[in-house]
């Protein structure tokens, strides 16, 4: 494990804006935390979680596949990828750095999304553990330790220093770019941090949801429960959940005429649009029952049953505190749970 001075943090990131491209969680002028490229001046946020997950490095909400140029009966394809660059993404939450791993199993799965993968290969992941979880949190309800985070190399910040271990191979080339300014140090201030974090984990309002009802009963059983109907009447159908959710993958592809030629790109979607999977017959989800539960049957039936029981979900609070109407992952889990 290493370390750093807290009053080195600016040395710190220019070290690593000098090796590569940096991103970091700063504060806005609305007073909420976005990523941002890191410049001189810039501070690292001190907010427990960014408005948007970090996911739109890997995944962004708009990607460029590809241009044709037509010419008659002639069409030229142009590949216009330009994911070239190495770039580390620092601050990242625990929550965050699972729904990568989530990701993952879905674009580099064959056939494997080349434009995912290429960002992932470019990118080094540097998580920051949580010392001060909200309300909203329940990320230990996926079996996610906020103290201890995963990613290329995890962060614990203290009054006085910056504890950084390095636990992938990036990570360790991570630590060669900086190693100038760290020390070699022991975890003991690290592991007191992760004991007070876990009291505060152990006391979080979700902290004993319990997800069994998922996986002991049948998948048509949870289909066909009447309990959706209620669960879904207040539903806006507005999104923002999942424009918000970490681990979200809809999208759609569109081709744009530019007159001189056709934009093919791919922007996020949502289930929870009417239009959403629209074909040329007809919707296959023609009520919003049916698209509300389309979202938590992925997240807690769908996706576990073929990731070997791994839930869709982290548990970063957004949704909870995003969601107009106050309808989240939680009160659908907690609803089914009353049957247990």
């Amino acid at each position: 494990m290493f370390r750093l001075p807290v009053s080195k943090m600016d040395e710190f990131f220019g070290a690593i804006a000098a090796a590569q491209t940096l991103y970091l969680p700063a504060d806005g002028k609305d007073g909420k935390a976005s990523y941002v490229k890191w410049e001189s001046g810039i501070a690292l946020s001190k907010a427990l979680n960014t408005v948007r997950s970090a996911k739109d490095f890997f995944f962004p909400q708009t990607t460029n596949l590809c241009d044709f140029n037509v010419n008659g009966k002639n069409i030229e394809i142009i590949d216009n990828r330009t994911e070239s660059e190495d770039f580390v993404v620092f601050g990242v939450r625990a929550c965050d750095a699972r729904s990568f791993t989530i990701l993952d199993k879905v674009f580099l799965a064959e056939p494997v999304d080349s434009y995912y993968a290429t960002r992932r290969e470019h990118g080094t992941v540097i998580t920051m553990a949580c010392t001060a979880p909200e309300e909203n949190c329940f990320c230990n309800v996926f079996g996610i330790d906020a103290a201890n985070p995963e990613g290329d190399a995890a962060c614990w910040l203290t009054e006085n220093y910056l504890y950084i271990n390095p636990i992938t191979e990036k990570g360790r080339k991570f630590i060669e770019t900086v190693k100038g300014l760290l020390e070699e140090c022991d975890s003991a201030e690290v592991d007191a941090q992760k004991a007070a974090t876990k009291e505060i984990l152990d006391r979080l309002p979700f902290a004993n949801v319990n997800t069994d009802y998922f996986r002991k009963n049948t998948l048509l059983d949870i289909f066909n429960s009447d309990k959706w109907a209620k669960l879904s009447e207040s539903c806006l159908a507005c999104g923002t959940c999942t424009f918000v959710c970490p681990t979200c993958q809809c999208y759609d592809i569109k081709d744009y005429d530019t007159g001189h030629g056709v934009k093919r790109y791919r922007t996020w979607d949502s289930c929870m649009y009417s239009d959403f999977t629209k074909m040329a017959a007809a919707n296959s989800r023609t009520t919003q029952l049916q698209r509300f539960r389309q979202r938590f049957m992925h997240k807690l039936v769908y996706f576990p049953d073929n990731n070997e029981g791994e839930f869709g979900c982290v548990g970063c609070g957004r949704c909870l505190s995003r969601c107009p109407i106050s309808m989240n992952i939680i009160k659908v889990i907690k609803n089914f749970g009353e049957e247990e």
